[in-house]
Order: C-alpha cells, then sequence, then structure tokens
C-alpha cells in the first residue's frame, strides 16, 4: 500500500515510472506508471509459505545458485525478478533505481551494474526488525547490508529505522534520508459504508456497554501479540467488559489461540483469521481501541488506518509511527502492566476515548503523500546531480 500511494504522489509530481512486482495481475485503474508483471505467480502466493513477510523460513543460498524456474522458492522467485529486471532496464534507460527492502535490494544492485544510474534504498523493515531480536536469517542481513553500502541513497521510514541502519549496519547517517509514511485519506473517502452486520456480535456487546479493542496485523513474533494478549488478560481481570479483536495470519496463529486459552481469556477473544476488503474496513470501524503492539515497528501504516476510522490509539514507543502522532497512548512493548493500565483507564472514561479519537484523526489528515514524493523528489535529483558531476 505504501509504494502504491507512494507512487502515485511521485507520479503527480512529474516522476515517470516502471514499476516491477513479482506477480501477475490486472491493475486497470492505474494509468500513472507502468507496471510490469516479473512473473505469472498469484498475488497471494506471497502468503503460502515463501518466506516473503516471515525472512526466518528462507533458506540460505546465492542468488546464482538460486532455480528462476522454482517459484515455489523465493529466491527462485528473486532469480526470476532480477533476470526480469536486468532485460528491463536495457530498454528504459532509468535515471534513478528504487529499490523496495530485502526482497528488490539484488536486482536494484545488478540494475545499477548495468545502467550506472543512481541506486536508492527503501527501507520499510530490517531484518532486525522481523525477527524482532538482534538475530533473524543471516542471509537476509548479508542482502541488506549489500544493498545500503552500494546504494547512493537510503530513505528510512522512520528516524527509528535510521537508527537501525546506523547502529546496525555500520551507514553514515548523512546517507539516510527519514521519509515517513502516510494515507490518502480520499482513498478512504470512497463511498465504503459501515456494515454492522459483518462483527454483529461485537455490536451486541458494545450496545451493552463492552470497549472493542482491536489489533490488525501478521501474526508473527516482530509484531508482539504474547505480550498483548498477557496485557489484556490482565486488563479483563480489572474490568471485565472488554472484547479483543485479532484479525490477522501468521506462523504464531496457533501458539496465540493456545495462549488465550491458557490466560482463560478465550471468551473475550475473537480470532478472524487473515481478512481483505469489507471485512477489513469493517474491523476497523466495529473497534474503540487500536493496539499496535510491535517489538520493532518501522512505521506501521494500520494505525493511521485506525485513527481514521475513528480509534483511539494505543501505540509502543518502538513503533515509527509514533514519530507523528501526539494524540496517543505509548508504551515499550513489554510493558504488560502499562498496556493494560492505558486499555482500562480508556475504556472507563468516554471523554478520554473521544478526546484520544479527536485529537488523532487531527493529526493524521497533516501527514500527506505529496510531501513525502515533494522530499524524495529532491533526493532523487540530488542524487543525479552527485552521479553526473
Amino acid at each position: 500500500m505504501a509504494c502504491y500511494y507512494m507512487s502515485k504522489a511521485l507520479a503527480a509530481q512529474g516522476a515517470s515510472i516502471d514499476f516491477v512486482v513479482p506477480y501477475s495481475a490486472p491493475h486497470p485503474d492505474i494509468n500513472w506508471m507502468r507496471i510490469h508483471n516479473a512473473t505469472g505467480l498469484d498475488p497471494l502466493s506471497k502468503y503460502s509459505g515463501l518466506g516473503a513477510y516471515d525472512s526466518k523460513n528462507v533458506a540460505t543460498g546465492e542468488l546464482s545458485k538460486a532455480d528462476a524456474k522454482n517459484l515455489k522458492d523465493i529466491r527462485g522467485i528473486q532469480k526470476c525478478y532480477v533476470k526480469y529486471v536486468e532485460k528491463l532496464v536495457k530498454t528504459i534507460n532509468p535515471d534513478v533505481i528504487h529499490a523496495h527492502d530485502w526482497l528488490t535490494m539484488e536486482a536494484g544492485m545488478r540494475a545499477k551494474t548495468i545502467t550506472h544510474a543512481p541506486l536508492v534504498v527503501h527501507v520499510h523493515a530490517t531484518e532486525f526488525d522481523r525477527s524482532g531480536s538482534d538475530h533473524g536469517n543471516s542471509l537476509v542481513h548479508e542482502i541488506e547490508y549489500q544493498g545500503l553500502m552500494m546504494a547512493d541513497k537510503i530513505i528510512a521510514v522512520s528516524g527509528i529505522t535510521k537508527n537501525i541502519i546506523m547502529n546496525k549496519y555500520g551507514i553514515p547517517g548523512d546517507k539516510i534520508e527519514v521519509v515517513h509514511n502516510a494515507i490518502d485519506p480520499e482513498s478512504l473517502n470512497d463511498g465504503y459504508v459501515y456494515d454492522g452486520r459483518t462483527y454483529r456480535y461485537l455490536e451486541a456487546l458494545r450496545a451493552d456497554g463492552y470497549t472493542i479493542v482491536s489489533t490488525i496485523t501478521r501474526f508473527t513474533i516482530q509484531k508482539g501479540l504474547t505480550f498483548m494478549l498477557q496485557a489484556a488478560a490482565k486488563a479483563i481481570a480489572q474490568y471485565d467488559k472488554l472484547m479483543f479483536l485479532l484479525a490477522g495470519d501468521g506462523d504464531q496463529r496457533d501458539e496465540l489461540i493456545e495462549l488465550a486459552a491458557d490466560l482463560g481469556i478465550s471468551d473475550h477473544i475473537i480470532f478472524t483469521g487473515f481478512i481483505r476488503g469489507k471485512q477489513w474496513r469493517d474491523a476497523y470501524s466495529v473497534s474503540d481501541i487500536f493496539v499496535m503492539s510491535s517489538v520493532s515497528e518501522p512505521f506501521g501504516l494500520t494505525a493511521l488506518e485506525a485513527a481514521h476510522h475513528g480509534n483511539a490509539l494505543i501505540i509502543t514507543n518502538q513503533s515509527g509511527v509514533s514519530e507523528v502522532l501526539d494524540s496517543i497512548y505509548k508504551y515499550d512493548f513489554w510493558d504488560e502492566n502499562k498496556l493494560a493500565e492505558q486499555i482500562v483507564s480508556i475504556a472507563k472514561s468516554p471523554e478520554l476515548k473521544e478526546s484520544l479519537q479527536k485529537g488523532v484523526m487531527r493529526e493524521y489528515n497533516r501527514i500527506s503523500w505529496n510531501d513525502a514524493a515533494t522530499k524524495m523528489m529532491k533526493l532523487y535529483n540530488s542524487t543525479r546531480k552527485g552521479i553526473e558531476s
């Protein structure tokens, strides 16, 4: 979603964009850039255990040894992607190459080698974020290090991410520009009407005075959901009229379901599974409080989406979006007691909840993709001038 709106804003400022995606699908409504399909994969293939998001599942191996015909392996897909980019850049002669995260860094480096155009690496998350620790997949760390070293400029989605790049990879700060993400309010004001029937049970509970606390995320260690459930149990012990909506899926799903049972709060938790479209929008709308419990969250667009739908926000100090919002509650991801206290205080005070909801709605409207695109266009131009000189 970040790439989609970012590209739209860049095109509005005069950028001519060739965007390479690792799947094949029609895009009839996108007329501001040329989309290239590097493979014939279905768009949802990334959720089938390839390791696109959960990099701990990625087998180590050099790209040169990967099989570009094996599209059931992320390294095979990356090899196919690189080969496609190699052919493409020879025909379009790009002024700037813009690569996003480790999945496309190798293609970006190869494109730079062929064209000598400057390489901009955009870091939405590092392997340190995904693993939730100082460990993670050594292959992915190596790809990130090579990409960051070879980049002419680096865009980080938050100050938190910039510090990780500097401290963990030894990259000088003057090579890194912080450009915060945003959302496009117009895209969310698309005629959507909340349907209370989607989560009818939760609406019945709201009518009975319950507060709905939600999160919409991937169920991985990075997202800190085990800490959130521990906090939920403590909050429920203090105030019974709480229901938690956990929307999403991932490798921690079964562990989280078992943990809810062990904590004795299964009757206060609803696991939706993976949602999209109307179910996704309605999940925000049925919620009163949105919690981002991430151990390490470079930015966190879901918080802005939740703000748009009228949620009060509780966000970890380890989340980049906390750098651009003030009318929120913050806590450290491991502080279960503080999170429980914050949930209960908002649930018990309609005035506090309303104040947080209105405050954050004003603030998220100040964050614009157009402003982000302006920064990136300046970065592109300065990088091109630097190379030309």
